[in-house]
């Protein structure tokens, strides 16, 4: 019985525990259905909040992290010769930019340093950059990083191949960018400039009118991928960049070339620090040429020079940057010098002008070899004196005492208002960057010693661009213009283009004082201290020019210059050649500069087609030059067999160089077709099985006759070409030591000596 009622029992408490935990889990039920939905219901709080309250404000925020935003660099407009020819343009290249936060794993370490490796090395590799630097700019905790600025294609199609291969495209960006290419290397450099990475000017006529070539950058907005694929949607938008306007200059490539050719030369031997040379048309102040040198490339600008880098080791940064500033320096409006005996034309006009004296009033000055002024004797060039003179052959003496005492007549009041007339207190107004003025004595400073020194061009000082700008005034009946370096502003977007006028400033002196001046200077080439000036064919007028250096910088030494202005009748051509510091056997303006000028001026003369006076071939009559003289051009034998081109050129009285078979196709020959030679000139021929160049040595051939000249280039194979009647060589168009081909022409300059007080 006991037994049985406790089997009850048991079983009772077994169902009240079922029951318990039965109600137990429906509790528990209950309780996880209810924190469902109440979770439920708080994410559709949630969403509805997302969605209705802060839903634009998130779309926006997704867009701009999904968007891209790509500045689009205009091209920078380029700039042409007055003949079409590029001498700056522009093309298109691509910069390449990181996130290097791109690169991370926030999960892996190692997935990040692998990544950082394989970028690091691809730049490396495909843009020839160190690795260790790329390596440092990969892993910086920066947002952006400049890998690598104006890549041409090829680089960019590795990268987006190793891209495609890797399948890394976060992080890197290629945007499109404009790389300034200047097709003449050295042509110009120190008046063209030059731009910055980011396509800004930084020197020259690109920095002055950096504002017109740059253009206005666009922009295009769009959204991308993971893998940097653009995403179209409405969103886009599109801003075109305005393209930068193209200036034509009034420079003409061809000018420019023959002046840095005789101006590197004329440097070179003469052994000096530098020089310049501007040609200018009078009548409209066009600049026809510029020319400095050293010089420099303007593809590769922060690239010391030949001149600079024998020393460039040696400086500190410090110098290096101011070597490379002056390298920089376009001379013929950013040095000062004294302008010694050219400025007297100046003094000249302004007497013809006022009436002070006339042109050949004999005996209207005395020079005995010096010329006291307060407690100074002031020395003349010719220590004998030059006697009593007119002011024509004062001029062409350049006498100092003659000057001196013209000066005083004029007096220091006048003499100011012709100086500042002429414009020589102030800049030119010339459109590039670096225009300086001179120094210049205070009116109210000018005593006597002050008079006299500035009345024959010492003790103060101006600008090359200034001289010629002056001297321009007097070739132009007395009108001085505006220097235009522009003469045309092409808007690339639309086609219009502005025309920039010559300007004239004003009537200086009146076209009788400068007729009278023209007239005398070209007494100074003929008959003065010129003579070195003079061009066969043309009139030529000029003055030559030695300024001394001041007491306290004589180490800046002698300046030598010469200017000159062709035809003297409606000049249409004014030279100006200057050189700092000539070292070698002369630093007088008459044989360091004068030549220079002629040698210029022989070539540009015809180049523009200004007639000559008389015929190239008159000077056949010179039994000084020898009978051989006619000359005829030289015709075209290339595509015929040598024997064919044998009995060419010997018809035409040439000399034929080749070596081969009768039967061989002549494909080249030296000189080219079409080039007037003397009879007897040596014409070299080449075929396909005889195209070995010979290299020639060019003989130094200064101060030989023209028989000892002509045989020293006839031993080697090469040719002649004088300009001049008589004399011995003063000058010659390629230096002596130069490697040319056999068979080139070498242009020599004759002319008689000239006496030892020509300065």
């Amino acid at each position: 019985m006991e037994k049985r009622w406790w089997l009850i029992l048991k079983s009772n408490k077994k169902n009240i525990r079922l029951d318990d935990y039965k109600k137990t889990i429906k509790k528990r039920s209950k309780l996880f259905i209810f924190i469902v939905y109440f979770l439920m219901f708080l994410i559709i709080i949630k969403v509805g909040w997302l969605q209705f309250v802060n839903g634009s404000t998130l779309k926006e925020a997704a867009l701009k992290q999904q968007t891209t935003n790509r500045i689009l660099s205009p091209k920078r407009g380029t700039i042409y010769d007055s003949t079409g020819k590029s001498l700056a343009l522009s093309a298109e290249v691509d910069t390449v930019t990181i996130n290097p936060q791109k690169f991370v794993d926030k999960n892996s370490y190692d997935k990040t340093t692998e990544r950082q490796k394989s970028v690091s090395e691809a730049f490396s590799t495909i843009f020839e950059l160190d690795y260790n630097s790329v390596y440092e700019k990969v892993t910086s905790n920066t947002t952006y990083q400049t890998i690598v600025k104006k890549v041409e294609e090829d680089k960019i199609n590795k990268l987006k191949e190793w891209q495609s291969e890797t399948k890394i495209y976060s992080g890197i960006n290629i945007d499109s960018d404009t790389k300034r290419y200047y097709p003449y290397n050295n042509l110009g450099s120190n008046l063209i400039g030059f731009c910055g990475d980011d396509n800004q000017g930084l020197s020259g006529l690109e920095y002055y009118w950096d504002s017109i070539l740059t253009g206005t950058p666009g922009k295009i907005s769009t959204t991308q991928d993971a893998s940097q694929s653009f995403i179209s949607d409405e969103n886009e938008k599109y801003i075109a960049p305005e393209n930068g306007s193209n200036i034509k200059l009034t420079l003409d490539l061809n000018i420019q070339t023959i002046a840095e050719k005789y101006l590197k030369q004329g440097v070179i031997e003469n052994n000096c620090d530098g020089g310049n040379v501007i040609i200018m048309n009078p009548q409209t102040g066009d600049i026809l040429g510029m020319a400095t040198y050293p010089d420099y490339n303007l593809n590769t600008p922060f690239e010391p020079n030949e001149s600079l880098s024998k020393t460039w080791n040696n400086l500190d940064n410090n110098l290096k940057s101011s070597a490379l500033q002056k390298m920089w320096k376009n001379t013929a409006v950013s040095n000062t010098y004294e302008p010694g005996s050219t400025f007297k034309l100046i003094v000249a006009s302004t007497a013809l002008e006022e009436g002070v004296t006339t042109t050949d009033v004999s005996g209207d000055f005395f020079c005995d070899g010096t010329e006291q002024v307060a407690e100074y004797n002031i020395k003349c060039t010719s220590t004998t004196g030059h006697g009593l003179q007119t002011l024509r052959q004062a001029l062409q003496n350049s006498c100092n005492p003659a000057f001196i005492q013209l000066g005083k007549r004029i007096g220091a009041t006048t003499l100011y208002k012709y100086i500042e007339a002429f414009g020589l207190f102030d800049k030119t107004g010339i459109q590039t960057s670096g225009e300086i003025v001179g120094v210049s004595h205070k009116i109210n400073n000018v005593g006597p010693v002050e008079l006299a020194t500035i009345s024959f061009g010492q003790r103060f000082t101006i600008t090359p661009i200034q001289l010629i700008t002056s001297v321009c005034a007097i070739a132009n009946d007395g009108y001085l213009m505006t220097p235009r370096i522009v003469k045309e502003i092409e808007n690339t977007d639309t086609g219009t283009i502005t025309t920039i006028k010559p300007n004239t400033v004003r009537q200086v002196i009146s076209s009788e004082t400068a007729a009278e001046m023209c007239d005398m200077m070209e007494s100074v080439v003929v008959n003065g201290g010129g003579k070195y000036g003079q061009v066969k064919g043309y009139s030529v007028g000029g003055k030559t020019g030695t300024s001394e250096p001041s007491p306290d910088k004589k180490e800046e030494g002698y300046v030598a210059s010469f200017v000159a202005i062709s035809p003297t009748e409606n000049a249409e051509v004014v030279v100006l050649a200057t050189f700092y510091n000539p070292k070698g056997k002369s630093y007088y303006g008459s044989t360091v500069a004068a030549p220079v000028a002629a040698q210029i001026l022989s070539e540009i003369l015809p180049y523009l087609e200004i007639p000559s006076e008389e015929s190239t071939n008159n000077i056949t009559s010179s039994t000084q030059l020898g009978s051989n003289f006619f000359t005829k051009n030289l015709p075209d034998v290339k595509n015929k067999t040598f024997s064919e081109a044998k009995k060419i050129l010997e018809d035409s009285g040439f000399k034929c160089n080749f070596s081969g078979n009768n039967d061989e196709i002549i494909t080249e020959q030296v000189p080219k077709p079409g080039v007037p030679l003397y009879q007897g000139s040596i014409v070299k021929i080449y075929s396909t099985s005889s195209s070995t160049r010979t290299s020639i040595q060019v003989p130094d051939l200064k101060g030989l006759t023209y028989l000892q000249a002509k045989n020293s280039l006839s031993s080697k194979n090469l040719n002649i070409k004088i300009v001049g009647t008589s004399g011995k060589v003063i000058s010659q168009d390629i230096t002596a030591g130069s490697s040319v081909e056999e068979g080139t022409v070498i242009t020599i300059t004759l002319q008689e000596e000239l006496s030892s007080t020509a300065r």
